[in-house]
């Protein structure tokens, strides 16, 4: 995987989950925080990162909707997952007390996944941009009736104090990034027992069932289809179709179910072929 820059992008301030992702997968590379995902691809294509991190979908809240359109339109390839255990700190001022606070403050999904938590203290849950964006925030405003809901990183970087650990409603909070990269690189098949991951978007054909049979190939040779997602293209009756499926495109099987879904839709595109997460058996997002 070629490095330019050194720098892996991300949406978000510092200190963020996917900053988080980043320093995880490659410690090695620089973060670079950008303020929408757009941005963030827009990095990438410009040549001011060489990679993308960017979460795709979250098990409880579901999938990022952006990035299903940002991802067709880009041309952007994906080279890798990554699932990321997702945990809330408490984060305030230094020396606030639990009593004082009055607001807590972070991104509309950290709300949704922290909302028992949050009705129980009797506090007013305020939206912000982003998790980490809701600690800098706090660290800027200094207004001591104030708390942030973030991971732990955005508290080390703001100095802030956590004064209570993993307050989220569940504990299967799970996100899944995907790292995206410029140009084409399918990951060679395997030669041993290793599983691969092929994602790709397609239209079928304006006839009866084209769907059902479009996706016959893939019952009859038996490959497994962990995700499928259809959005619209701006019109009712156009629908792009979103895949995910376990195996390589070179593998005899895999290639003949996708030359079935050729046959019967208008466009394939894959948009990537990379080893699937060690992690994703343990998680199971999306099976």
């Amino acid at each position: 995987m070629p490095e330019k820059t050194n720098r892996i992008s991300f949406q978000g301030e510092p200190g963020a989950n996917s900053d988080t992702a980043c320093r995880n997968v490659y410690p090695s590379m620089e973060p670079l925080p950008c303020p929408t995902f757009e941005d963030a691809f827009n990095a990438v294509e410009t040549g001011k990162a060489d990679l993308a991190m960017i979460p795709i979908e979250n098990t409880i809240a579901g999938r990022v909707a952006d990035i299903h359109h940002l991802l067709p339109e880009s041309r952007m390839h994906i080279v890798g997952e990554y699932f990321l255990p997702i945990h809330f700190q408490l984060m305030v001022l230094p020396g606030v007390r639990r009593d004082e606070i009055k607001t807590v403050h972070t991104h509309i999904h950290a709300l949704g996944q922290c909302r028992k938590y949050i009705r129980k203290n009797g506090w007013k849950g305020v939206v912000a941009g982003d998790t980490a964006g809701a600690a800098k925030m706090v660290s800027e405003v200094k207004d001591r009736t104030m708390a942030a809901l973030a991971p732990a990183l955005a508290a080390t970087l703001y100095g802030l104090d956590i004064i209570e650990e993993n307050v989220e409603d569940t504990d299967s909070n799970v996100t899944r990034f995907v790292v995206l990269t410029k140009n084409k690189q399918w990951a060679e098949r395997p030669a041993a027992d290793v599983k691969m991951m092929t994602t790709f978007i397609f239209r079928v054909r304006n006839v009866p069932a084209a769907l059902y049979k479009a996706m016959g190939g893939f019952a009859t040779n038996g490959i497994n289809m962990t995700k499928l997602e259809s959005y619209q293209l701006g019109a009712f009756t156009a629908t792009l179709f979103y895949a995910d499926i376990e195996g390589h495109p070179d593998d005899p099987l895999v290639k003949l179910a996708l030359d079935e879904l050729r046959f019967f839709s208008r466009e394939v595109r894959i948009l990537g072929v990379y080893p699937a997460s060690q992690s994703r058996e343990q998680w199971k997002v999306a099976d």
